[in-house]
């Protein structure tokens, strides 16, 4: 079986060189194989409008043969556009992880669907905050990454504009079974040795709160992280900003989906509003 690999997904928009940095930083820590994936969407097709009542049938027939044409050539710029976009990324990867092997795909259709095809095979997926619609316009981050994380089972890095690769952590931690999941993880993975690790509890600090995050904290250390922790009370998502400012803490690490009011944070508006403010790259556990 081949190794699993860490899979960027590289659009036509600021945040690709992120993306790439991103994604070369990991695979390098880990020491995987990276793949930078492009996906053309399937736009509309100008040979199906019809004119038919507005022009003679004739002029209409020859009307269609030109937006054919014009579909056939906007096909063709579009693929030489991504194999550029994905060179310049191999590029650049190549000179942030050179221990790293470099692949390229350049996929049509749906982003979900080519990620599920691929996710068996996939360790980590990198994601920008901002992506390229299907008419080519910026869009916040909402829809598109929910489905990822609703569909998907694998580790998601969602990156700001800018990446820097980081040195402190904050992991919202409820207790539930996927952020202990990811204590276990930060523990045995070699993509976070050596990095500060707050973990964070929202609560009234109950004699169960500080027996779980003692067990995190144990957990952590045995991995050897520097790990330090503390329960706090008020929203979640503002006083984890306000702890993660405090602490410029510069890597968020966050369950999907938890059985406390964390769980929040990744489902609906919450969330999106949360990964739209906040200036750090975001960790998405399933």
């Amino acid at each position: 079986m081949s190794e699993r690999q860490v899979l960027a997904c590289i659009d036509d928009s600021r945040h690709a060189f992120a993306v790439c940095a991103a994604a070369s930083w990991a695979a390098e820590r880990i020491g995987a194989p990276l793949e930078l994936l492009h996906v053309l969407s399937k736009a509309p097709s100008l040979g199906a409008t019809d004119a038919s009542g507005q022009i003679g049938l004739g002029s209409r027939e020859h009307l269609r043969e030109q937006l054919t044409q014009l579909d056939e050539q906007r096909a063709k710029l579009a693929q030489q556009h991504g194999r550029e976009l994905l060179e310049a990324a191999r590029g650049q990867a190549e000179r942030l992880a050179p221990g790293a092997a470099v692949t390229t795909a350049l996929r049509h259709g749906d982003l979900i669907e080519s990620l599920v095809e691929r996710e068996a095979q996939t360790r980590l997926v990198v994601l920008g905050k901002r992506g390229e619609s299907a008419d080519g316009a910026l869009e916040h981050l909402g829809s598109n990454l929910e489905r990822v994380v609703r569909t998907l089972h694998t580790p998601i890095l969602v990156t700001p504009p800018e990446f820097q690769p980081p040195s402190r952590l904050l992991l919202a931690f409820d207790g539930g079974q996927t952020t202990r999941k990811g204590v276990e993880m930060i523990a045995d993975s070699p993509l976070l040795n050596g990095l500060v690790c707050h973990v964070v509890m929202i609560g009234a600090g109950t004699d169960d709160q500080r027996a779980q995050l003692e067990w995190a904290l144990n957990r952590l250390r045995q991995g050897q992280v520097d790990a330090q922790g503390t329960i706090l009370a008020g929203d979640v998502d503002e006083v984890l900003a306000d702890y993660a400012d405090q602490q410029k803490i510069d890597l968020m690490i966050m369950g999907a989906y938890g059985h406390s009011r964390i769980r929040h944070l990744l489902v609906g508006s919450t969330t999106t509003a949360m990964l739209r403010h906040t200036r750090t790259a975001t960790l998405i556990l399933r």
